[in-house]
């Protein structure tokens, strides 16, 4: 790792730790931390060794305070923030673990990953309509929340605790921030001890059903499954079970 880096990337075992490291400017979003946290989330992607990703930052006052507005403000032209599944695609599971404030971007950052874990003092908030800014990435949200719960965040820039996130679903755990990493690392190792395909499986069907109905799930499932079925993890699990061992995937 590079200390004077905006992303630090560690790998420890089957999984990647993608820290945001501007403590000292509550991990605002600049140009730099756009470039290297989207080589960050490609680097994870490209890696077959690696099964989870853990996305966290700096320090223990802010997972993110969104973006750079001294830089917005200076007129530099910006890159997209790195958004899983808009601007950037990975197609393993990513554990958001949110260390502080979590507001704009920061909110993005942790509503984009497959799973969340926040310290009990962390806090979450949508202010763009506080500062004049677009809300075109908050259609997950609706999903996530419904509808009445994401229009009040969204049109009164309210911020909210952890046990409120956690209490509406948007956060699936909530921890002290000394348990915070050792919770997102436990929670990855639950995910690696299961089949990769049937991970990945799941993931799809959660997004099929978010963008397209259940119906159209349904059946892209029976698709899937046919594909899951035919693999050597698909025989692997109930022999590995017969044989009363732990499975060996291959991801194949």
């Amino acid at each position: 790792m590079t200390a004077a880096a905006e992303v630090l990337y560690e790998v420890r075992g089957e999984v990647a730790v993608i820290t945001l490291n501007r403590p000292d400017q509550l991990n605002a979003i600049n140009n730099a931390m756009c470039e290297q946290l989207t080589a960050a989330f490609r680097r994870f992607d490209e890696d077959r060794a690696l099964r989870v990703a853990i996305l966290t930052a700096a320090g223990d006052r802010s997972f993110s305070a969104g973006r750079d507005l001294k830089e917005v403000a200076g007129g530099a032209q910006r890159p997209p923030i790195p958004v899983i599944g808009a601007t950037v695609e990975v197609n393993k599971p990513v554990i958001a673990a949110v260390n502080g404030t979590a507001v704009g971007g920061g909110w993005i950052f942790a509503q984009m990953c497959d799973l969340c874990i926040a310290a009990e003092h962390a806090t979450f908030g949508i202010a763009e309509a506080k500062v004049g800014r677009g809300l075109h990435w908050t259609p997950p949200l609706v999903h996530m929340v419904g509808s009445r719960i994401a229009l009040e965040l969204m049109i009164t820039g309210k911020t909210i605790d952890a046990q409120r996130a956690h209490a509406i679903g948007f956060v699936n755990r909530v921890v002290p921030y000394s348990a915070l990493l050792p919770a997102a690392y436990a929670l990855a190792e639950e995910i690696i001890a299961c089949a990769p395909l049937s991970v990945a499986n799941a993931r799809r069907m959660v997004r099929e059903a978010m963008n397209n109905g259940v119906d159209a799930a349904l059946a892209e499932g029976e698709t899937l499954a046919a594909q899951l079925y035919a693999s050597e993890d698909a025989s692997e699990g109930p022999r590995a079970f017969k044989e009363k061992r732990k499975p060996v995937w291959k991801g194949r």
